[in-house]
C-alpha cells in the first residue's frame, strides 16, 4: 500500500485558496486527490500520471467520487495539453509529489536494487528508453556524467569503468546484475545507504527525463495558475528541491511563498513511512 506523503500539510496547503478545479500532476494510486476530494465538497481534480498501472490503482481508490475526477495518461510536462482537452483555461491549484511509489518499487521493473528484475525503470512503458539501453549501450563517458550529474556519486568513473569491463563480458540484464558490478568497485561497509542508491536514482532520472520534464511542468502551471491559486511540490533529492526553490525565487513577483523554509515531514510520519523522510514540501501562491 502506498501511503501519500505529507498528506494533511500538502492538501491543506494547496486548498487554502478556497477554489474549486485543481491539478494532480503525479496522481499516483490517488491518495492526495482522495483528500482534496474529501476536504473540499465543490473540487474538481484533474489527475495526470505517466504510470498506468498507477492509473488502474487510482480508478479504484477514487471510485467514490465519480463525475468529480479525470484521469489522464501523459506525462506531467504535457499538462497544458491536457488541461485545455478537458476545456480549463485556468486552475486553482497544482500539486506534485515528486517520489516513487511503491506501486513502482515493487512493480518488478527494476527501480529497485533488493531483488533481481529487468533492467526497465521506464514509469511510462510507451518509452523507448530502458535502462537496460543505458546500461549496457551508453559510452563510459556518458554513464560517467549521468552518474555524476543525476546521483551525485562520488564514485561515478570507477562504477561507469566496471560496467562497460562487465558489458564488454556479456550484457548486463538484470538489477542484482547492476548492483554485483556496483559492489564489485565500491564495497557496501553498512549504513543508511546502499553503494547502488545514486546510481539507480541517476539511471531513473535518465530513462523518465525527469528533471527537464520537472522544468518545463512547473513553468506552464504559471500560464494556468489563476490570481490567489496555489502550487504545492514534494521533492525527494536535492536536485529536484534546487529546481524546485529556484523556480520560486525566479518568479517571486508571480508567486508569494507560502513557505519560508521546506516543510519536512514529522518524526511520527517518517516512523510509520520511512520512505518519507527525505520529503521536502515549499509552496506558493499565485499574486
Amino acid at each position: 500500500m502506498h501511503l501519500p506523503v505529507l498528506l494533511e500539510k500538502s492538501t491543506e496547503l494547496l486548498l487554502g485558496n478556497g477554489g474549486r478545479v485543481y491539478v494532480d500532476c503525479t496522481v499516483g494510486a490517488g491518495g492526495h486527490t482522495r483528500k482534496i476530494l474529501e476536504k473540499n465538497p465543490q473540487s474538481f481534480v484533474v489527475g495526470i500520471d505517466r504510470d498506468p498501472y498507477a492509473l488502474e490503482e487510482a480508478r479504484k481508490n477514487l471510485k467514490d467520487f465519480e463525475h468529480r475526477y479525470c484521469l489522464y495518461h501523459a506525462n506531467y510536462a504535457d499538462l497544458d495539453q491536457v488541461l485545455r482537452q478537458e476545456g480549463f483555461s485556468q486552475v486553482d491549484g497544482f500539486l506534485f509529489d515528486l517520489g516513487l511509489s511503491m506501486l513502482q518499487i515493487k512493480g518488478g521493473r527494476g527501480f529497485s536494487f533488493q531483488g533481481d528484475e529487468p533492467l526497465d525503470m521506464r514509469m511510462d512503458p510507451r518509452e523507448k528508453l530502458t535502462a537496460y539501453h543505458v546500461v549496457n549501450r551508453y559510452s563510459e563517458k556518458e554513464l560517467t556524467r549521468i552518474f555524476k550529474e543525476y546521483g551525485e556519486e562520488p564514485y561515478a568513473i570507477k562504477i561507469a569503468k566496471a560496467i562497460v569491463a562487465a558489458r564488454a563480458r556479456k550484457p548486463i540484464e538484470s538489477t542484482k546484475e547492476l548492483v554485483d558490478v556496483i559492489l564489485s568497485v565500491v564495497p557496501h561497509k553498512g549504513g543508511r545507504i546502499h553503494p547502488a542508491t545514486r546510481v539507480f536514482q541517476a539511471i531513473r532520472i535518465e530513462v523518465n527525463a525527469e528533471l527537464q520534464s520537472l522544468k518545463v511542468a512547473l513553468d506552464k502551471t504559471l500560464n494556468f495558475l489563476g490570481k490567489g491559486g496555489r502550487l504545492v511540490v514534494i521533492s525527494f533529492h536535492s536536485l529536484e528541491d534546487r529546481i524546485v526553490k529556484n523556480f520560486f525565487k525566479e518568479h517571486h513577483q508571480l508567486l508569494k511563498p507560502l513557505t519560508k523554509k521546506p516543510i519536512r515531514p514529522s518524526m511520527e510520519e517518517v516512523r510509520a513511512n520511512p520512505a518519507s523522510r527525505s520529503a521536502k514540501l515549499r509552496a506558493g501562491e499565485r499574486l
